[in-house]
């Protein structure tokens, strides 16, 4: 769903309706589809993504050396991780990773919503810039080519 959402969906969106317009749509329809999800994720109390499981980690303090890693890098830099989340995935993903807790399932706080908004923000900001340059590099590219076809017929 994701990548039909962001490779299709998203260039599509911004060709019809430029950068801005295109951009304001794809974060409506983005916050709708995430928001839908988050409620989904939390009424079937199911860890679809591991993000339960790998929070884990984050509070280990044992004599696994490879665990204490995964401990040290996991709780290395929260706005990392949000930054990083926001943009390979969504705020969907990102806030149950963030979130407190494991394994609850029990909506969002006050934290979890300035997370939800901020990544939001931050991943269609990124999606936004990232299909208006691919549509502007694809016109360039076929405008480049078509000169050249032009110039070898005469």
């Amino acid at each position: 769903m994701d990548t039909a959402f962001d490779y299709f969906l998203y260039p599509s969106v911004i060709y019809k309706l430029g950068i801005l317009k295109g951009g304001i749509v794809m974060t409506v329809l983005a916050c709708l589809m995430n928001i839908i999800s988050l409620y989904f994720y939390d009424w079937s109390k199911r860890d679809w993504f591991g993000f339960e499981a790998l929070k884990y980690f984050q509070g280990y303090h044992g004599t696994n050396s490879l665990k204490n890693i995964a401990a040290w890098l996991l709780n290395k830099n929260n706005f990392i991780i949000m930054l990083f989340l926001s943009i390979k995935e969504d705020a969907f993903k990102t806030v149950v990773y963030m979130r407190h807790g494991k394994y609850q399932y029990n909506g969002l706080t006050a934290r979890d919503w300035k997370i939800f908004i901020a990544s939001l923000i931050i991943g269609n900001a990124y999606w936004t810039l990232a299909a208006y340059t691919g549509l502007s590099l694809l016109e360039w590219g076929y405008k480049f080519l078509h000169q050249g076809a032009q110039m070898w017929q005469g």
